[in-house]
C-alpha cells in the first residue's frame, strides 16, 4: 500500500503541474470545440488485443479505445469513432487529418515523438518478476537477485530479460535458460528457481491462466525499461492534448485509471512510473 501512496502522490504532484501548465497555456483550443460539436473523435487503432479490439459486431474495445472513450466523455465529447490501420499508416493519416487521434499501442520513440504530440503514458509494458506469495526474498530489481549469493532467476534464452539480469550483475549459472513460460512456471512452483522474469503483459497472461494463489507479480521490475504508448495528437493540436492529459491524471491519481486497464493485464504502477519526457528523450 506504501508503493500505490507514493504513485498516487506522484500522479497528485503530475496533476498540478498539468493543470497549471493548461491554465497558463495560450494554445488554440479550437479543435477540442470541434470535436465537441461533432459528437465524436475519430480514432485510429489496430485490432491487437488487449491493447485494442473489434468485435464481430464492430464494437470497438480494448484497454486503449476504453481509456480515450473515457476521458473524451470527460472532455464533453460523447463518444470515438474507430478506424483500423496499420501501424506504418497511423502517423501519416494523422498528419493528413484522416484521425483526429491514435490510441493503439504505438509506442513512445524518439522519432514519433518528433512526429506527434504524445499524451502522457497509457499502456506500458515493463518487465516483472513471478514469485512465491509474499516475495519471500524480496525482490524488486534484478541487482536484488544478484546480491542474493543463493538466488536464480530464471529467463527465456537470448531475450531482454536474461540480458539484464546478467547486467545487473547475477553470475550466468544462477541465470536459468527457460524454455517457455510453462516450464518457467513450474520451476518456480516446484522451488527450482526464486524467480521467472518476463514482460508485464506474459507474466499477467501465466498468471491468470496458473489460477495458482501461491504466486505474486513484481512489476514493473526497478531500474528496469519501460516501453509506453500514449494517445498520439496531431502537431499542432497541443491544446487537445494538455486537455486530455489532465484528465488523465485525474483518471490515474483517482484509480479509475487501473480499474480500466488493468482487467486487460496492463499495469497502471508501470504507467504511473515514468513520464512522455523521459520516453520521448530514451536512447
Amino acid at each position: 500500500m506504501k508503493k500505490l501512496g507514493i504513485l498516487a502522490g506522484l500522479a497528485g504532484v503530475a496533476l498540478t503541474a498539468i493543470l497549471a501548465a493548461s491554465t497558463a497555456g495560450s494554445a488554440d483550443d479550437s479543435k477540442l470545440e470541434e470535436l465537441k460539436a461533432q459528437g465524436f473523435a475519430r480514432v485510429a487503432i489496430a485490432n491487437e488485443p488487449p491493447y485494442t479490439a473489434v468485435a464481430a459486431d464492430g464494437k470497438v474495445s480494448g484497454a486503449a479505445p476504453d481509456v480515450a472513450r473515457e476521458i473524451f466523455k470527460r472532455l464533453g465529447v460523447n463518444d470515438i469513432v474507430a478506424s483500423i490501420s496499420e501501424y506504418g499508416a497511423m502517423i501519416p493519416g494523422l498528419q493528413a487529418g484522416r484521425f483526429d487521434v491514435v490510441t493503439a499501442g504505438l509506442f513512445m520513440k524518439p522519432e514519433r515523438c518528433a512526429a506527434v504530440a504524445y499524451s502522457e503514458p497509457v499502456l506500458c509494458d515493463a518487465e516483472a518478476m513471478l514469485v512465491k506469495k509474499g516475495n519471500p526474498k524480496g525482490f524488486k530489481s534484478y541487482e536484488d537477485v544478484a546480491k542474493d549469493a543463493t538466488a536464480t532467476i530464471g529467463a527465456p534464452g537470448g531475450g531482454t530479460e536474461e540480458k539484464l539480469a546478467l547486467t545487473a550483475g547475477v553470475p550466468r549459472d544462477r541465470v536459468i535458460v527457460v524454455p517457455d513460460g510453462q516450464s518457467g512456471l513450474k520451476m518456480l512452483q516446484d522451488g527450482r528457481i526464486d524467480a521467472y522474469s518476463l514482460p508485464v503483459l506474459s507474466i499477467n497472461d501465466l498468471v491468470k491462466k496458473a489460477n495458482d494463489p501461491n504466486l505474486e507479480v513484481v512489476a514493473p521490475v526497478v531500474g528496469a525499461p519501460v516501453y509506453c504508448d500514449g494517445a498520439a495528437f496531431k502537431k499542432g493540436d497541443e491544446a487537445l492534448r494538455d486537455a486530455y492529459d489532465v484528465e488523465l491524471a485525474k483518471l490515474k491519481e483517482s484509480g479509475e485509471f487501473a480499474k480500466i486497464i488493468e482487467p486487460y493485464g496492463f499495469s497502471a504502477a508501470a504507467a504511473m512510473s515514468t513520464s512522455r519526457d523521459k520516453l520521448c528523450s530514451a536512447k
